[in-house]
């Protein structure tokens, strides 16, 4: 199966079932079932749990573009964390959980923070020892106060009613961090298309503004930055299904950098328009301010990654290498 077969029916499915309305009504607290029932019924979700379990059996390199379309369509559900999250359940022997499953890193005690917490019905933590599956409809959720989330805060109980399985030796941030970068990667794609389309139709001046030099250059960044970030995810997606920590921390380091540069430049070629509720822009715009923070920004994962380059007595390049089996 070529990247087309997979990715065509894909999108076509995320045109149907997640137009912008269809996003601000979840956004709204409106109910998000139809979209999920149309995905779940896609099949898609079972990419990457095993033929042997019931699923596709795909490689994390060949859903990477299914990931990136989800952010490009702005999607407000947690299906690349599901798609994720069904294959290390099918891992650890645990058949099929009927509906969303959320990924997150509990830190210390009380109130954790789930991306997609508002809106799906599990979550799957990692608590430093294991991996734990909590029902969400269980739990006490505090939602953000920041206007059209869908992530919250969750209370988890202290013991005895989750199911526990065996945590991976690096855990799930970096998968966690690897699905944001891919998708910062499909709504900067988009971001990208829709900015310079608006600066080749608007006329100031007799002309369109696209024509403007200084504005060029504006793009010419944006896109810099939107391939850059795109060859980072597809990077840190080559080799297996669990990619090392070091290709994910450094897609995540650049598509985290890269997401505000990319914002501003969309808005300001756009002006006030582009950041009214009505205009579809800041619906990706919004994502990737979210997708930037969600686990650990650019800085955070700097820190994580010097400290394991410092471990090494390896050249830098030698480091390089073996991180990327060059």
């Amino acid at each position: 199966m070529d990247r087309r077969e997979l990715l065509d029916p894909f999108a076509g499915m995320l045109a149907s079932c997640c137009a912008p309305a269809d996003i601000r009504r979840i956004e709204a607290g409106g109910t998000h079932l139809e979209m999920w029932e149309a995905i779940e019924s896609s099949g898609f979700l079972q990419a990457l749990v095993p033929e042997s379990q019931g699923g596709i059996g795909l490689r994390m390199a060949s859903v990477a573009p299914l990931f990136m379309a989800l952010g490009g369509n702005a999607v407000p559900l947690p299906v690349a964390e599901t798609m994720i999250a069904r294959s290390l359940l099918s891992t650890a022997g645990i058949g099929t959980i009927s509906g969303s499953i959320a990924l997150a890193c509990q830190n210390g005690a009380g109130s954790t923070f789930v991306p997609y917490g508002r809106v799906c019905d599990h979550v799957l933590i990692d608590d430093g020892s294991a991996l734990q599956l909590f029902d969400v409809r269980q739990l006490e959720r505090q939602y953000t106060n920041v206007p059209g989330s869908v992530d919250a805060w969750l209370n988890l109980p202290k013991s005895g009613e989750a199911l526990r399985i065996i945590r991976p030796g690096s855990g799930i941030s970096h998968l966690g961090a690897l699905v944001s970068a891919a998708a910062i990667s499909g709504a900067a794609d988009r971001l990208l298309d829709m900015t310079t389309t608006y600066a080749n139709e608007r006329v100031q001046f007799g002309k369109p503004i696209g024509r403007q030099q200084a504005l060029q250059q504006q793009l010419a960044v944006m896109a810099e930055d939107v391939i850059a970030v795109r060859l980072a995810a597809e990077l840190a997606c080559q080799n297996s299904f669990l990619p090392s920590e070091i290709p994910a921390a450094t897609a995540k380091i650049i598509a985290s950098n890269a997401a505000v540069r990319i914002a501003n430049t969309a808005h300001a070629v756009f002006g006030a328009i582009g950041i009214s509720a009505e205009h579809d822009l800041q619906l990706f715009t919004r994502r990737l301010h979210n997708w930037r923070q969600a686990f650990g920004s650019e800085q955070y994962w700097q820190i994580r990654l010097g400290a394991k380059r410092l471990k090494s007595e390896l050249r830098s390049i030698d480091w390089v290498r073996n991180t990327y089996e060059c």
